[in-house]
């Protein structure tokens, strides 16, 4: 066995070793704190202390072993809310429509009647209810809606053809 292989084995058997001493230990102080997925923490804890381990400078085990599962825990709190962030603020269509596509949109609705396609426009583009259209256009709500289904066959019939 080399000397790199015989440092390795030492290396994994005092991380064991550490394992071993202290994981109940953080479990329990994790639970403690109200942490979820604790057992995840403990393994992604301990892989994250290796590379110290290996080097021999873990002097305090239980005081650098917690550091790091908190520190992973905030690390994972901070990525949750950037992941929730970004979705509150993602477009409702991810797939953005190619140039082709947006041309064809675009000339579906031009073909539409001109009272349809005032009515589809701010429904579809302008982001406005029906009552806010009926009001906008003095029409009534009612008028709205049908105007509106009309519209979506018509383009569902020329994305038929």
């Amino acid at each position: 066995m080399s000397s790199s292989g015989a440092s390795q084995e030492v290396t994994q058997r005092c991380l064991g070793d550490l394992y071993r001493a202290h994981a109940d230990w953080l479990s329990v102080r994790l639970r403690h704190l109200g942490v979820t997925g604790v057992d995840d923490v403990v393994q992604e804890t301990y892989l994250r202390i290796a590379p110290y381990q290996a080097r021999g400078e873990v002097r305090h085990p239980k005081s650098l072993l917690l550091r790091i599962a908190t520190n992973l825990v905030a690390e994972e709190g901070r990525r949750t809310q950037r992941q929730r962030r970004h979705a509150a603020t993602a477009p409702l269509w991810t797939d953005a429509p190619s140039q082709t596509e947006a041309v064809l949109l675009k000339q579906l609705v031009l073909k539409l009647p001109q009272p349809e396609r005032d009515i589809f426009m701010l429904s579809r583009f302008g982001s406005l209810t029906n009552e806010q259209i009926a009001s906008r256009l003095e029409v009534s709500v009612k008028t709205v809606e049908r105007r509106i289904s009309r519209a979506l066959k018509q383009v569902d019939a020329q994305l038929r053809r």
